[in-house]
């Protein structure tokens, strides 16, 4: 009786083992989704590493957030057309024309060009504090008035290539942790960069929705992981010996950081 029931037992847990694998072997398939990746340096993976041969200086990374879902998650058809310093003019004139009535998942960074984001760290790590704030104030006045068009031009233009797709719009991670003991610029101006990505992040999130769109906040994610922070960090430092890098997110920050946010506002 006892060998019987084991039998019985054996035979149970082996079938609700057949079902469990049957139920996730979908889980495995290829999705159907044709993703395509638009936006800029943060979208295309500058200071990630590991750049393709055909992006050129748009510096594309088999470790950006877009290239990584395309490894992990498989779609049916991938393209990213992401680049180094694009704006969202660029965007509109060079990148949307990848985008089809048969793409189903699109995703954008795109607006840190638009207000000046090199220049202005440039101004702040050279002429100091004065400057710094009155650089980033002054793009603050123009994140204001003009972001909102520029990026309602952006989501229009990839709502009328791509009507069917699932849009997630990708913001961008807040450069530094505040009260901590770091050497480089003045806590003012860590704290006044910070405020310029918060507006510029909010600016976007308001546009993203409006237009109907999904936006990702990576902000959150980064926290302990940001410059001056006592945690690994996920974002490069001024390097004087590659100044492209600089302020843009390591391979951990994209895999750590934007992949899973993206991952699961892209559902």
């Amino acid at each position: 009786m006892r060998r019987s029931r084991l039998a019985t037992l054996a035979l149970t847990l082996a079938a609700s083992f057949g079902i469990t694998l049957t139920l996730a072997a979908p889980a495995q398939a290829a999705p159907t989704d044709r993703y395509v990746a638009l936006g800029d340096s943060y979208a295309s993976g500058v200071g990630a590493d590991s750049y393709t041969s055909e992006s050129g200086s748009c510096l594309r990374s088999n470790n950006a957030y877009p290239a990584l879902y395309n490894t992990n998650i498989r779609p049916a058809s991938y393209r990213s057309v992401a680049c180094s310093g694009a704006t969202t003019t660029d965007v509109i004139n060079n990148q949307l024309s990848a985008l089809s009535s048969t793409t189903t998942l699109v995703s954008v960074t795109i607006g840190g060009n638009d207000v000046g984001f090199s220049s202005i760290m440039s101004t702040c790590v050279l002429q100091g504090e004065t400057q710094c704030v009155a650089a980033i104030q002054a793009a603050e006045d123009k994140a204001r008035t003009q972001l909102p068009g520029k990026l309602a031009n952006v989501y229009n233009g990839i709502r009328s290539r791509a009507p069917s797709a699932r849009v997630v719009v990708v913001g961008y991670p807040v450069f530094y942790q505040l009260g901590t003991v770091c050497v480089g610029l003045s806590a003012t101006s860590r704290a006044k960069i910070n405020e310029g990505i918060n507006l510029v992040d909010d600016i976007t999130r308001t546009a993203a929705t409006s237009a109907g769109f999904t936006f990702a906040d990576v902000r959150s994610i980064f926290v302990g992981h940001q410059l001056c922070s006592y945690g690994e960090k996920w974002l490069h430092a001024l390097n004087v010996l590659n100044l492209t890098v600089s302020y843009h997110p390591t391979a951990a920050g994209q895999s750590g950081g934007y992949y899973p946010v993206f991952r699961s506002a892209a559902g």
